[in-house]
């Protein structure tokens, strides 16, 4: 069965991808099953059907940032095909899933031939770029308490039947926003209990809340100035 088509990626690329088709492979993974790990030499793509997998570097001292996750629709391990260099990231499964192996010289060929699929991959990566950037920029001039502010804003949504408020859901552990924002989790911990006696934020049923993302984006905005 064709399946290469149900992948957002390839949706409408312009070419026939049954040449393609037999020379990719599916595969299930389970619940912390490592998918790629730092330096390997593999060079495959892994284009996401369904589950949930988190993408995270290590620093020489062994201490571990985690860069983000990746749902279905999604990719990884591009940068890999692109230059042959081993893998810059460990990817590690966060629930059951199952993904689409591309080998690099298939994915490069399907790049070379399709304007849409390239045009698609430029963005992507252009996008990439943007976020470490700005996650960049954070590190570098915001002190522990904006970091924070900044990466529940950007991991929120807009909270339904509410005006103005966002969610993150499920509700993130301390210990991954402090591997996400470069500290200890006592400090993420310390810095919740001073977000909620403001009322910033609310712990419900299955989602953090944040009570004034106005206000968390403002703070953000004001030390990025008092730094530049």
């Amino acid at each position: 069965m064709a399946r290469l088509g149900t992948i957002p990626f390839f949706k409408d690329p312009g070419i026939e991808l049954g040449p393609f088709e037999t020379r990719c492979h599916w595969r299930r993974f389970d619940e912390n099953e490592v998918l790629v790990d730092f330096d390997d030499i593999s060079t495959d793509v892994y284009f996401i059907a369904s589950g949930e997998v988190r993408i995270l570097n290590r620093t020489q001292s062994g201490k571990e940032v985690i860069l983000g996750e990746m749902r279905g629709g999604a990719f990884f391990g591009e940068l890999a095909a692109i230059d042959g260099i081993g893998r810059s990231a460990n990817v590690t499964a966060l629930t059951r899933g199952e993904v689409c192996v591309v080998p690099a010289t298939v994915f490069r060929q399907m790049v070379f031939a399709s304007e849409a699929i390239a045009d698609r991959l430029f963005r992507l990566l252009a996008k990439r770029v943007r976020e470490l950037n700005t996650r960049l920029m954070e590190h570098a001039l915001l002190d522990l308490k904006h970091r924070l502010y900044a990466e529940l804003l950007r991991l929120s949504v807009p909270r339904a039947g509410t005006s103005g408020e966002r969610v993150v859901s499920p509700p993130p552990y301390h210990h991954v926003l402090a591997a996400r924002i470069g500290c200890r989790r006592e400090q993420v911990t310390r810095e919740f209990t001073a977000m909620a006696s403001e009322g910033l934020v609310d712990r419900t049923r299955g989602a953090l809340v944040l009570r004034r993302p106005d206000l968390l984006e403002a703070r953000v905005a004001e030390a990025l100035r008092e730094d530049s």
